[in-house]
C-alpha cells in the first residue's frame, strides 16, 4: 500500500484543485443514485395506492415525486459531465508532470546506467506505464470510496428486508475477487519476465520503420528477416497471454454462475414477500434495485481493490526508475571551473566500462597544455573516445585522476566542468532543429545569432547554411515539414560549429574530419591553428 499512497500523494501535489474536486464529485455521484432509489419507492407506491406519500413529515403527490426524481437524474448527469472534464484536466496535467519527472531523471543519471540492460528494462517498464498507471491508482481509490458510500446506503435499505440478503450479496462476489487477484499477479509476472522481449519488438519496429535504418534495410534486404523475428516473438507472447486469459476465463464463468444464483434466490425471496403483503410494491422495486446496485457496487469494489493491487505492482516500476540515483555529482563544496585552463592531465588512469571483463585504459598518462595541439592516435578500441568521456565526467576513473590546472576534476562543479569543455564526438548528434539552433546548442543559455554566424564561419559551415532556403532559420533534416537534409560531411561541420560556439577553454575533437572533403579539412586545420594561438587546450583524437 505504501507505493499506492505514494502515487496518490504525487497526483495530489500535481493538481490539488482537481484532486479535491474529484473527491467531491465521487461523493455526489454515490449519494444521488441512492436518493433517486429512495424517491422511486415512494413514487411507485403513490401510483399503486393513488395516495400522497409522507417523507420526513411532509406530504408529496405523484407529480412532485416525479419532478424530484427527474431533478435528481439531471443533477447526476450534470455532475457526471463536470467529473469527466475534471478527469480530463487531471489526466493531461499528470501526463505532463510525469513526462517532466522522467525526462529530468533520465538526464541526470550516469552514463553507466545506459550501458546496463537492466536499466533499459526498468526505463521501458516505467515509460510504458507512467502515462496511465498513477491515474488508474486515483480512479481505483475513488471507485473504492464511491463503492463504500453506495454499499453503506444499500446495506441500510436491505437490512429492513433481511440481513441474509446482505450476506448472500457479499459471499457471491468473493470468488470473483480471488480470481481478479490471481489474474493481476500472473499478468504482472508475465510482463515483467518478458520486458526484454517487448523491448525487442519495439527495436525491430524501429528498424523496419525508422529513417536512419532505411538505407541498409533495403540495400541488404533485411526487412523479411527482422519482420520474421518480430512475428515470432509476438506470436509467443500472444500465445502465453491467451493461455493465462483462457484459464482464468473458466473461473470467471463460475463466478458469473454464483452471482446469477444469488440474484435468483434474492429476487425470489422479494417476490414472495411482496406477494404475501410483507412489503409494498414500491418497497419491492426499491429492494430489488438496491440488491442489483449492491451487486454492481460490490463488483466495483472488488474491481477497485484488485485494480489497486494490480497497479501497486506496476506503479512500483515507475518509482523503481524515479528512485535511481546518479553517482557522478558535484561535490558539496565545489570549486569553480577556471576561465583559463593551462593544463589537462590524465594521471595513471585505469578504467573499464561497467560489467566488462577487461580494462579499456590501464595506467594511462597524458598531459596537454594550452597553446598546443595534443594528438592522440590509435586503433579502434584503443580507448581514445573514452578519454573524452572521462574528462567530461560521463564516467569516473577506476584508478588514477584527471586534472585540470592541477586540480582533480571531481572537485569542480559538474555543470561548470562540462560547460568549460567543448567537445565534438565521433558519433555527433543531428538535431532536427534550425541551423541556428543547432549551433547555439553549444551554449544554450546564451543564444547569440552573430556569435553563431562566426562559429559557422570558423567551422566552414557558413557556405552550407547560405545555400539553405531560409538560411540560419532553415530546419535541418527531413523529420519535420520544411526541413532540408544534409550530407554527413555537412552535418559534421554543423556539429563542429556547435562546439566552437561554446568558446570553452578546453576543446576536444574526436575524429572531426572523418566525413569532410579536402577543402573542408584544410579549413579545419586553419581554424585549429587560430584556436591554438588563442591559448586553448586542444586535444585531437585520430585513428591510425
Amino acid at each position: 500500500m505504501k507505493q499506492l499512497f505514494k502515487a496518490l500523494n504525487m497526483i495530489r501535489m500535481c493538481e490539488q484543485k482537481s484532486f479535491w474536486l474529484r473527491i467531491f464529485y465521487v461523493v455526489v455521484q454515490s449519494v444521488l443514485p441512492l436518493l433517486s432509489l429512495y424517491i422511486l419507492k415512494f413514487m411507485v407506491d403513490s401510483v399503486t395506492n393513488g395516495t400522497d406519500q409522507v417523507i420526513l413529515g411532509h406530504q408529496f403527490n405523484t407529480y412532485t415525486l416525479l419532478g424530484t426524481f427527474c431533478l435528481l437524474f439531471l443533477l447526476n448527469r450534470l455532475v457526471n459531465v463536470l467529473s469527466t472534464v475534471n478527469t480530463d484536466i487531471m489526466s493531461q496535467r499528470l501526463i505532463d508532470y510525469l513526462s517532466d519527472r522522467m525526462q529530468k531523471q533520465s538526464a541526470q543519471l550516469d552514463m553507466s546506467y545506459f550501458d546496463n540492460p537492466e536499466y533499459h528494462d526498468t526505463y521501458h517498464r516505467a515509460q510504458q506505464e507512467a502515462s496511465y498507471r498513477p491515474l488508474q491508482v486515483l480512479n481505483g481509490f475513488m471507485s473504492l470510496f464511491g463503492a463504500l458510500i453506495t454499499i453503506s446506503g444499500i446495506v441500510i435499505m436491505l437490512t429492513a428486508a433481511s440481513p441474509w440478503i446482505i450476506v448472500v450479496m457479499v459471499v457471491a462476489v468473493v470468488p470473483s475477487f480471488i480470481v481478479r487477484i490471481i489474474k493481476s499477479r500472473q499478468i504482472y509476472a508475465f510482463r515483467r519476465n518478458n520486458t526484454q522481449n517487448y523491448r525487442r519488438t519495439m527495436y525491430y519496429t524501429a528498424l523496419l520503420g525508422g529513417r536512419d535504418y532505411a538505407k541498409e534495410m533495403r540495400t541488404f534486404g533485411l526487412a523479411p528477416y527482422f519482420r520474421s523475428r518480430f512475428v515470432k516473438i509476438r506470436k509467443e507472447l500472444v500465445k502465453r497471454l491467451l493461455h493465462i486469459s483462457r484459464k482464468l476465463a473458466v473461473y470467471d464463468s463460475i463466478c458469473a454462475i454464483v452471482e446469477t444464483a444469488a440474484l435468483f434466490f434474492v429476487t425470489l425471496f422479494l417476490i414472495i414477500s411482496a406477494t404475501s403483503g410483507a412489503i409494498t410494491v414500491g418497497a419491492f422495486v426499491m429492494l430489488f434495485e438496491a440488491f442489483r446496485r449492491g451487486q454492481a457496487a460490490l463488483t466495483s469494489l472488488v474491481s477497485a481493490i484488485s485494480g489497486l493491487y494490480d497497479n501497486r505492482l506496476f506503479v512500483g516500476n515507475l518509482f523503481e526508475f524515479l528512485d535511481l540515483q546518479p553517482t557522478i555529482v558535484s561535490p558539496k563544496n565545489p570549486k569553480p571551473f577556471p576561465q583559463r585552463v593551462d593544463t589537462v592531465e590524465f594521471r595513471d588512469i585505469t578504467f573499464r566500462y561497467p560489467k566488462m571483463e577487461r580494462d579499456v585504459l590501464s595506467h594511462f598518462n597524458l598531459s596537454a597544455k594550452a597553446g598546443q595541439v595534443t594528438q592522440i592516435e590509435g586503433e579502434n578500441g584503443f580507448g581514445k573516445t573514452t578519454l573524452l568521456k572521462l574528462l567530461l565526467r560521463l564516467y569516473d576513473t577506476d584508478q588514477g585522476a584527471v586534472l585540470v590546472n592541477g586540480v582533480n576534476i571531481k572537485e569542480y562543479d559538474l555543470p561548470q566542468l562540462r560547460h568549460g569543455i567543448g567537445a565534438i564526438f565521433q558519433d555527433y548528434v543531428r538535431f532536427y532543429c534550425t541551423a541556428e539552433e543547432n549551433i547555439e546548442f553549444g551554449d544554450i543559455d546564451n543564444p547569440d545569432p552573430e556569435r553563431a554566424r562566426y562559429a559557422a564561419e570558423l567551422a566552414g559551415a557558413d557556405k552550407i547554411i547560405a545555400k539553405l532556403p531560409k538560411g540560419y532559420q532553415t530546419p535541418l533534416g527531413r523529420m519535420f515539414d520544411g526541413g532540408e537534409e544534409l550530407s554527413m560531411g555537412q552535418w559534421q561541420r554543423i556539429a563542429l560549429a556547435r562546439q566552437l560556439y561554446s568558446d570553452a577553454p578546453v576543446l576536444i575533437f574526436d575524429e572531426p574530419t572523418a566525413w569532410m572533403d579536402v577543402p573542408s579539412r584544410d579549413k579545419f586545420y586553419q581554424t585549429l591553428d587560430m584556436l591554438k594561438n588563442n591559448n586553448k587546450v586542444i586535444i585531437l583524437i585520430k585513428h591510425v
